[in-house]
């Protein structure tokens, strides 16, 4: 698949090199900008092959070609299935994932991930692509997730990660009333000496800061919203134990089918990330899944961060 991008210069940009737009302007890295270079029609000016060095003009059209034909994920059979969409446009597409399913085909699920369903529907799109998410989310876990289309956009979007310009924001069922009711939880993550499977905070693991604001108090269990400024595994869930207030339902960290929760309650409710290329703001959101939704409930009256999903 071919991705053509055209970006006509406006004229606060005229006199700058290509380069400069290409990194300023598309955020492509060093990388990217080489493998365009090298492509008959990886950059274009007005129809016509240019250096990255060559000065531009107002009104002077630039037009990048910034993938070849990729095989896409062949490995992955294709299986229909439902796909909750938010978003979807020719470099990334936006999904909001129920809990109880994989992303990825893994041990015990060959064909019932999000990804089969996804290549599912790119193939009747007429489309070959790989499936690149953006991020993870555990099979228990709910929520908002990003796609990228091909690997150029795939490398904005870790950028944007890297600059903090793409921020998640979750929502979860914690025991008790964690107190202070705002704090960080700032302790480095590593795997347990006796697991593949399960982290634990200490000393000798990677970084991991975690800020969490207690939305709705209760006795037994609080509304939280937490967000992330680290990736590690099972960060939220390892972190909010080691509070002493692990998630609800956590059959790891936790009380398995506590308050009813047959799973961690753990939701991603919000993405705040710019449009690849374009650098346009974007904001999704995703309603509580009835399970959390029932138990917050009790809590009292949903706050406005809630009601505006």
């Amino acid at each position: 698949m071919k991705r053509i991008i055209h970006y006509d210069v406006p004229e606060e940009s005229a006199e700058m090199l290509v380069k400069d737009i290409l990194h300023r302007h598309f955020g492509l890295s060093a990388r990217q900008v080489s493998r365009l270079k090298f492509r008959t029609d990886g950059i274009l000016v007005n129809g016509e092959r240019v250096t990255v060095r060559r000065v531009l003009k107002a009104g002077d059209r630039l037009s990048l070609c910034l993938e070849t034909e990729e095989q896409g994920s062949n490995h992955l059979e294709p299986v229909p299935g439902p796909l909750d969409f938010r978003y979807e446009d020719d470099d990334m597409l936006v999904l909001c994932k129920p809990a109880g399913i994989v992303v990825h085909p893994s041990h015990g699920h060959y064909n019932d991930s999000l990804a089969n369903r996804l290549v599912c529907h790119y193939r009747a799109k007429g489309q070959h692509l790989v499936v690149r998410p953006v991020g993870r989310l555990d099979k228990d876990t709910s929520g908002l997730l990003i796609f990228a289309k091909h690997a150029a956009a795939a490398a904005c979007f870790d950028r944007q990660r890297r600059e903090g310009t793409l921020r998640r924001t979750y929502l979860a069922l914690a025991e008790g009333r964690p107190a202070p009711l705002r704090g960080r939880i700032d302790a480095p993550i590593g795997r347990r000496d006796d697991s593949l499977i399960l982290r634990q905070v200490r000393a000798d693991g990677e970084a991991a800061v975690t800020d969490y604001e207690v939305l709705l108090p209760g006795k037994e269990y609080s509304l939280l919203k937490l967000t992330l400024h680290t990736g590690r595994t099972h960060q939220i869930r390892v972190h909010m134990a080691y509070l002493g207030h692990p998630l609800l339902g956590d059959p790891f960290y936790g009380t398995e089918a506590s308050f009813g929760m047959r799973r961690s309650a753990l939701h991603s409710a919000q993405i705040d990330c710019c449009r690849p290329f374009s650098q346009t703001p974007l904001v999704f959101r995703c309603p509580l899944p009835e399970d959390m939704r029932l138990l917050t409930e009790r809590l009292g009256s949903p706050p406005i961060f809630i009601e505006n999903q």
